[in-house]
């Protein structure tokens, strides 16, 4: 049985319309986790450990500024505390994000809200609970 060229054509365009639908759909939840996250954030809630070779570091910045979510960031190669908690955290790499008292490694917003609907989880050492 041989293949129309209509038969093609329907299936490429129920490809682009699944895709369509696909993409729409994450942009309208990760629209709705940036507006979830500027409810809850407060000054102080997010500190982003970050690098200067990071580019996700840049794009996570660039993600707050244009959503209006408050956060602080240190860089590890200017910062001798900031690469201090760096260090200890044992982070892979870089941004490392410390929400609340919590760690979170890497720029993954839906887990930033996540974390953000907990209680806060804070140690009196060090201010936030590293892995053990």
């Amino acid at each position: 049985m041989k293949t129309t060229p209509r038969e093609w054509l329907v299936l490429a365009l129920l490809v682009l319309a699944v895709g369509g639908a696909s993409q729409w759909w994450a942009g309208h939840r990760r629209n709705a986790t940036a507006v979830e996250l500027a409810a809850l954030a407060r000054p102080g809630d997010i500190r982003m450990l970050a690098s200067e070779t990071c580019g996700i570091c840049v794009l996570a910045r660039r993600w707050f500024a244009e959503h209006g979510i408050p956060f602080s960031e240190c860089v590890i190669e200017r910062d001798p505390a900031c690469r201090a908690q760096f260090e200890a955290s044992r982070a892979p790499g870089t941004p490392l994000m410390l929400v609340r008292g919590s760690v979170v490694v890497g720029f993954d917003p839906q887990r930033l809200l996540a974390v953000l609907q907990q209680p806060p989880r804070f140690s009196l050492k060090s201010g936030f609970d590293l892995p053990k």
